[in-house]
């Protein structure tokens, strides 16, 4: 059991719960102030839904890698990651797979069943599509003949089912409509998840090289993944400022909505220690740091607007 805790890497959580609170929280700021309600069984549901989307990701990364020899060759990582160390064969961890599909699939199917049922049965079948999307994502990542993460398309991927997907959609769950302004802080989530796998992919820029897997970094370079990396680390708030200034709070002098301006100044210090890195290596302890980051950023924003923005 412990083993399979350890795969499942749930120090990752944060980041994917990150676009699942903006986008509700969002939702519920916006139904209240419409006078309509908000349905805590709808976000306990997403909140699963996520959990088993980020767990059969992890399980599916650690079983594409291992099998692939990609681990292998990740001297420190190798010795911590399942597959690769022995500690789980490849044949378990690719039942562990299929399980975690079925349950992500049981579990979407309910929560849109919640949603969406009896009123608004088109919602209910396109979403059921972009739950299965959802799914194929957190396992193509690494595994089949063509996974888009060796062909440096992660990024992308990330951009979309982080950030645009996990707001934009558990919204739409809780409204039953889109608002462009959205888009701001859906993509100020997906890059901060892109932060976060461009520092993972920019420490194994090395051990990806021997082994075949062409990530982003690997194809722009350590240079310029760096460069990349802080342009990702600074359009987020900016793109928070922008969707709260929307909402005119600047104009009826609301401030303290603002509170989660507050991160500026441990983003430009995590800037400062990225960019004085020496080796990829020391690029690790930031993953946990930027994506705890990124919770918060989600957090303080959406208590800025329920319970600041009142």
């Amino acid at each position: 059991m412990k083993d399979w805790i350890h795969a499942a890497r749930l120090r990752t959580l944060p980041l994917s719960l990150s676009g699942i609170i903006m986008g509700s929280f969002i939702a519920k700021w916006r139904l209240y102030s419409e006078g309509g309600t908000w349905d805590w069984k709808i976000f306990t549901l997403a909140l699963l839904v996520t959990l088993l989307y980020q767990i059969l990701s992890n399980y599916a990364n650690d079983y594409g890698d291992g099998v692939k020899g990609t681990d292998a060759v990740r001297a420190t990582e190798a010795e911590a990651r399942a597959v690769a160390s022995g500690r789980i064969t490849a044949k378990q961890m690719k039942n562990a797979v299929i399980v975690f599909s079925a349950l992500s699939f049981l579990a979407t199917v309910a929560l849109l069943y919640l949603a969406f049922i009896p009123e608004h049965m088109n919602e209910f079948y396109i979403f059921i599509g972009l739950g299965v999307a959802c799914i194929l994502a957190a396992i193509g990542y690494t595994v089949g003949k063509k996974p888009y993460g060796y062909m440096g398309l992660g990024d992308i991927f990330v951009f979309i089912f982080f950030g645009l997907v996990s707001v934009c959609g558990s919204y739409f769950l809780f409204t039953k409509t889109f608002s462009w302004d959205i888009l701001l802080p859906g993509a100020a989530i997906g890059m901060m998840s892109m932060a976060v796998l461009n520092l993972n992919n920019m420490r194994d820029i090395e051990s990806d090289r021997l082994s075949g897997k062409n990530s982003f970094a690997l194809r722009i370079g350590f240079k310029n993944a760096m460069i990349y990396e802080i342009v990702l680390l600074q359009l987020p708030v900016i793109l928070i400022f922008v969707f709260l200034c929307l909402q005119g709070f600047l104009q009826t002098q609301q401030y303290y909505v603002f509170i989660v301006m507050i991160l500026l100044l441990p983003m430009m210090k995590i800037r400062r220690q990225i960019m004085s890195v020496k080796t990829p290596r020391e690029l690790d302890p930031f993953l946990k740091q930027v994506g705890i980051l990124t919770l918060v950023m989600a957090v303080l924003t959406v208590l800025g607007l329920n319970y600041f923005g009142v």
